[in-house]
């Protein structure tokens, strides 16, 4: 079989490799054309498009590549007919990849999404288009087949695919001493700070998680950071603060955390998973943030509780987000007690409601089950 693969964002990346790996085990002639990062390429050699010329975020960021992203829908509409795959998969990436679910269906390729987009937050008009052109959707969180149920649509869920890449991440099986030694850290308990990935957030909530270090000085605090922002950036918050940086190795770090303060996001889920008690926070803007409470349509924004459908782990949003507020709920986590024991038993229950072993596996299967029976 031919495959498609579209992923755009860094996660897709992560996601579509771990599907390749599968598709490949599942289909022993699979063939693979892609659009994606570095992962995916080492699954399935050289993407027509890296997903560093394709992923932007924010208005003023598309503004500013509009020709260049007119440019990549016009290639990608090109390539897939030149192509002629037997399956075109859309991996999350919803403002380029509904576009191509669109033009492959006119087209008559069969199209599967995997990783819906997130209409149930917000923009729930996008659900009927969704149906008109997607016919198989392969979600990964339970509350998404009866979201979509809610809409006479019939999804698939597989489960979520962190739970492969929590499987196999480098230094995952690093004790403690090793860990702080290779990375030139002290030897105290380890509480991690997770600002987020995109300059906003980290301007507006890193330094109130810097305020908390002085009322803690029996831990210390070290920063998730990504390689897509640059250190400099980081370094403008630091100064004159006992925090070390951090450089992708999230996984690694939370492993060895007493406990996280995260930025809301795929984070939050990442920490319950590897068991990590949290403390989530948000901020922006004043105006992003009184047009988005009126757009989004969700009681919480941490995945934890959307999951859950409870607040199994504190969400401190806008002006809750305070030294005073974060002092309060990150002693009730980091020492021990009922709090930190409820996140914990909370945390096991959440594991078991998320596809138990392998979902990319699951997902390899649906898609080539419907392409040979017609069915998943």
């Amino acid at each position: 079989m031919k495959y498609y693969i579209i992923a755009g964002e860094q996660s897709g990346d992560l996601h579509g490799s771990n599907l390749i790996k599968e598709l490949k085990k599942t289909d022993p002639d699979a063939r693979f054309r892609f659009w994606g990062g570095d992962m995916m390429q080492k699954e399935a050699g050289e993407p027509v498009r890296h997903m560093r010329n394709t992923a932007f975020m924010g208005f003023r960021e598309v503004l500013l590549n509009l020709p260049l992203i007119l440019n990549n829908i016009r290639l990608c509409k090109k390539d897939i007919i030149s192509y002629n795959p037997d399956a075109l998969i859309l991996i999350d990436y919803p403002g380029f990849n509904l576009k191509m679910a669109k033009y492959a269906t006119k087209k008559g390729i069969k199209v599967f999404y995997y990783i819906s987009p997130k209409v149930w937050a917000w923009n729930i008009s996008r659900v009927k288009k969704i149906k008109s052109y997607v016919p198989h959707m392969l979600t990964i969180f339970p509350f998404e087949t009866e979201f979509y149920e809610k809409y006479g649509y019939k999804v698939d869920y597989v489960g979520n695919p962190l739970i492969d890449a929590l499987e196999d991440y480098p230094f995952k099986d690093e004790d403690f001493s090793s860990f702080v030694s290779r990375n030139n850290l002290e030897k105290r308990p380890v509480v991690a700070l997770l600002p987020g990935s995109r300059l906003r957030e980290i301007e507006k909530c890193l330094p109130v998680m810097l305020e908390l270090i002085p009322q803690y000085p029996q831990y210390q605090f070290v920063i998730a950071c990504t390689g897509s922002v640059d250190k400099a950036f980081y370094e403008r918050f630091v100064k004159g603060c006992n925090v070390k940086l951090l450089f992708d190795q999230t996984y690694a770090l939370l492993k060895h955390s007493r406990a996280a303060i995260v930025v809301s996001g795929t984070a939050t889920l990442e920490a319950a998973l590897i068991g990590v008690p949290q403390v989530v926070c948000y901020k922006t803007g004043r105006l992003l943030y009184f047009l988005g409470k009126r757009l989004v349509k969700v009681p919480w924004i941490s995945l934890v509780n959307l999951i859950m459908k409870r607040e199994a782990v504190k969400e401190l949003i806008q002006d809750q987000l305070n030294v005073e507020r974060l002092s309060q709920e990150f002693s009730r986590i980091v020492n021990e007690g009922e709090s930190r024991r409820q996140m914990l038993n909370d945390y096991r229950r959440l594991a078991g409601m998320l596809g138990g072993v392998s979902p990319s596996r699951k997902a390899a299967c649906k898609i080539y089950n419907y392409l040979n029976k017609g069915q998943g």
